[in-house]
């Protein structure tokens, strides 16, 4: 994998000449964050030697280099996911590709459901914490390249931008709730009764993305802040039946009030 790495790295270097200083991965429905980019290369997922392809409606697969508020950014316009049937190591391939590249942050949003009584539609989330049900990306050889062999996850989301973050929510009036993330493999939504588990176990929110590139990343000691968006509940007595069509929309629709923060907490870095 090492090698496969390399060559990757050596290929985009040989294409753009930029050095990355964020990472962004964009979610399901959130890709329109790229807009305030000012973009100098796109290259899509299809032309970059030993890249996954994105199969997944509502992710671009394309991999856009430029600026927001004068800082170099990477954003991967479209994630990979377990359930797609990549490996969690093909999964989290790009973070160690763009920490080959000069990334020192690493920001990740996602469309999740709430499981928190409190949460209604719409709502954002900063991401304090997760419980990952995903298999572990660092299962397998490991490769001290890339960071400790048992990495300590107990301040995984970094406090810092978790603070600015709230702070720049309250100054532009913005609801955000505060949680911690469960990631499962899908592609299912979840039951009822697994909905209640998740709540049961700690969680406020449900996906099937972002724990997997957080965990390399924070392995290889990138700063990590994820956030979601809420896109439907799990929670008795308000459970429906969800399309992605439903999920697109509503993460359409609450995207400024993310890409809003997420742009603030990249100035201040």
């Amino acid at each position: 994998m090492l090698e496969t790495i390399k060559e990757t790295t050596s290929y985009i270097k040989r294409k753009t000449d930029f050095v990355p200083e964020v990472g962004i991965i964009l979610g399901t429905g959130l890709g329109g964050m790229v807009r305030e980019i000012e973009s100098q290369y796109i290259l899509d997922y299809e032309e970059i030697p030993d890249f996954p392809i994105s199969t997944v409606e509502g992710h671009h697969g394309k991999l856009i280099f430029g600026k927001i508020k004068g800082k170099n950014v990477i954003a991967m316009q479209g994630r990979f996911h377990y359930y797609e049937g990549y490996t969690t190591q093909q999964v989290t391939f790009p973070v160690r590709v763009m920490k080959n590249l000069g990334i020192h942050h690493l920001f990740v949003s996602n469309a999740s459901g709430g499981v928190n009584p409190d949460y209604e539609i719409g709502d954002l989330m900063v991401v304090d914490d997760h419980i990952n049900l995903i298999p572990n990306p660092l299962i397998g050889a490991h490769y001290p390249e890339f960071g400790a062999r048992f990495p300590d996850m107990s301040n995984t989301y970094d406090k810092v931008l978790i603070s600015k973050a709230l702070a720049i929510a309250r100054k532009e009036k913005i609801n955000v709730q505060r949680g911690c993330y469960v990631a499962t493999t899908g592609p299912t939504l979840e039951t009822p009764k697994e909905y209640e588990y998740f709540r049961a176990i700690g969680g406020d929110a449900v996906g099937m993305s972002t724990v997997p590139e957080i965990i390399v990343a924070h392995q290889m000691g990138i700063i990590c802040f994820a956030i979601s968006i809420i896109t439907d509940l799990g929670i008795h007595g308000k459970i429906v039946k969800v399309t992605l069509e439903d999920v697109q929309k509503v993460a359409g629709e609450a995207e400024p009030k993310m890409t809003l923060i997420m742009k603030e907490l990249i100035a201040g870095l």
